[in-house]
């Protein structure tokens, strides 16, 4: 032991008074802590040399250390992003918990002819240009909507190539009707008109809000002096638009620009960093990360470790960073201001407002029931009010859908401690009922559902609920009658016009508070078994009707039609299969015919 504790000394003394990174191991080389130092010697040697320790961590830390390795930079700079780079690669246990892993949205402007503009949360190496990353769906669902007011832009996937437009091949849609979109497809729009749209919407997406209101002005302009009114009254609309977009977004001297604001806020082991970015004195990103401390760092540690990584992952550029004080370590090629009056002071405290407001919302969920109180309370509330024998772990919800008895289905939906179990949801084709008769179709899923629980010896739930009122409960109940199940399992009807809760043999419904947790619960399942069953239904009723319409191909007959649906099980998959394909099922001359109609039917998909 003293043979190594002489090598650890002999490590320490021959470090370099050099900026750079250092790692502490164990005696299993195991990573314990990534450090950065402007002076690697003394920082190090700083662990080993204190007779009190700030924490019981620290301590345990020290003791621990059995190798010091190191990486040397050329400025304290490069330390602070190379100690970042480590932290995030190699995740050590003593460093801090920075707990932020979103996935940020991006807005898209894609790569192709008449480029479409949508959200997305993943990058692709195509030549699009990215905006963002954003802080807030919302925001990006604010922006988009602003831009499809704006301008009229197709949102179809088709490949719109002068070739693919010239020939034919691509038909305008529904967006074009109801006045969403020019189609370009069809040659409506040139390529010229679409592209001076998509140039507005770069600079919207830059935040050069100015620019782009000067050039419409001047287009508003020159329009009334040509005394095209209808014309100059679209782009008047526009700039209207953008005005208020713009007071929306102002809170601050528009001469501000790209500038990065940080504050932090701490509370025991745990710290609060907020992050603003603004841009010609308009916030464009707002974000707040939660930061659990290890061995006692300083709010300045800290926060120079958040603006890296928030920075990195936010992709800023900003030389300027607001910060509420001076701290040692910067990111490359930015500068540090912090301001005591003005506008970046109001800035600076609008940051701390947030990070506040972040640490209490944390504090006030973590004073709150934990989940397994609170699912026991829900589920405890529910037996009382449905005067039930035992609490109801286990609770299913039957609805049924057809629409003028064609493609009859039913859903099952399984709830377990509260928490939809999505594994054990299960849909019904309805077999033995001709005709819509809701009554009939709920007494045959049911018998289904448990006999198949019973043959296979399964859990039975402890509660049913039946979506409808009256006739469906009691179609259930024959349902579990006929399994000797009446009794052993509690079953209910919820009625949608006024929420009323019957129960079998009881002609009086129950009516809970409408702000009651059981209630919300309740119908929670039973929107989530309506929701289920209408998903079902539309994908068969969508299949069904596809299948018959492939019946009406001219020169396509019974015979072949069971040789195509022998190798597929749907219209998907039909459509997928390619020439070579169709020509070995069916012979080229009838593969073509079936060929032509599915490129059809993709089309107009």
């Amino acid at each position: 032991m003293k043979e190594e504790n002489d090598i650890l000394k002999h490590t320490i003394l021959n470090l370099p008074g050099k900026p750079g990174v250092y790692q502490f191991y164990d005696a299993n080389d195991t990573l314990l802590y990534i450090g950065k130092a402007k002076n690697l010697k003394k920082r190090v040697s700083s662990y080993f040399s204190k007779t009190h320790y700030e924490n019981n961590k620290l301590r345990i830390l020290v003791k621990k250390i059995a190798d010091v390795k190191h990486i040397v930079v050329d400025t304290e700079s490069d330390a602070l992003l190379l100690e970042n780079n480590l932290i995030k690669k190699y995740q050590p246990k003593y460093n801090v918990n920075l707990k932020d892993d979103k996935t940020f949205p991006w807005i898209c402007i894609k790569n192709e002819a008449f480029p479409r503009v949508f959200s997305t949360r993943n990058i692709v190496s195509d030549g699009s240009k990215y905006y963002g990353p954003y802080t807030s769906a919302s925001t990006v669902r604010t922006i988009l909507s602003l831009i499809r007011q704006l301008y009229k832009l197709r949102t179809c996937p088709h490949t719109l190539s002068t070739e693919n437009i010239q020939r034919g091949k691509i038909k305008k849609c529904l967006e074009f009707h109801i006045g969403n979109c020019l189609a370009p497809c069809e040659s409506m729009q040139t390529e010229e008109n679409y592209n001076a749209a998509i140039s507005q919407i770069h600079l919207i997406l830059k935040g050069n809000l100015k620019d782009l209101l000067d050039h419409l002005n001047k287009i508003m302009l020159e329009f009334s002096s040509k005394y095209l009114f209808e014309d100059a009254e679209m782009i008047r609309q526009k700039i209207e638009m953008l005005e208020k977009f713009q007071t929306k977004s102002t809170i601050v001297n528009p001469s501000i620009h790209n500038v990065d604001v940080f504050s932090i806020v701490q509370d025991n082991d745990l710290s609060f960093v907020n992050f603003l970015k603004v841009v010609n004195g308009a916030i464009i990103q707002a974000h707040t990360v939660e930061m659990k401390k290890q061995l006692d760092e300083s709010p300045g540690e800290l926060l120079e470790f958040a603006i890296t990584e928030v920075r990195s992952r936010l992709h800023s550029d900003a030389k300027e960073i607001i910060v509420p004080f001076l701290l040692e370590s910067l990111p490359p090629n930015s500068f540090q201001t912090v301001p005591k009056i003005g506008d970046k002071r109001k800035l600076l405290e609008l940051s701390e407002r947030n990070a506040k407001y972040f640490m209490l919302e944390r504090k006030r969920q973590k004073a709150s029931i934990s989940p397994e109180k609170s699912t026991f309370r829900i589920l405890s509330t529910l037996k009382s009010d449905l005067r039930l024998s035992e609490i109801p772990i286990h609770i299913e919800c039957f609805d049924n859908s057809n629409i003028q008895g064609a493609n009859p289905v039913a859903a099952c939906v399984v709830f377990k401690n509260a928490r939809a179990s999505k594994r054990d949801y299960r849909h019904f084709n309805i077999k033995t009922v001709i005709g819509p008769d809701d009554f009939a179709s709920m007494k045959e899923v049911v018998s289904r559902r448990y006999s198949r629980m019973l043959e296979e010896q399964l859990d039975l739930p402890q509660l049913i609920i039946v979506d409808g009122g009256k006739g469906q409960l009691n179609a259930a109940v024959q349902g579990l009658e006929e399994l000797e199940l009446r009794g052993r399992i509690a079953v209910i009807g919820i009625a949608k016009r006024l929420e009323e809760i019957y129960f079998p043999g009881d002609p009086i419904p129950l009516y809970i508070d409408k702000n009651s947790e059981s209630l919300k619960l309740i119908q929670q399942m039973r929107n989530e078994a309506h929701r289920f069953g209408i998903t079902f239904h539309r994908l068969k009723r969508s299949d069904s009707m596809l299948k018959s319409e492939i019946t009406n191909i001219p020169g396509i007959g019974e015979s072949t039609l069971k040789k195509l649906w022998s190798r597929v099980s749907n219209i998907e998959e039909m459509k997928n299969l390619t020439e070579n394909e169709l020509i070995e099922i069916l012979g080229e001359k009838k593969a073509k015919l079936v060929k032509i109609y599915l490129e059809g039917l993709k089309t107009h998909s």
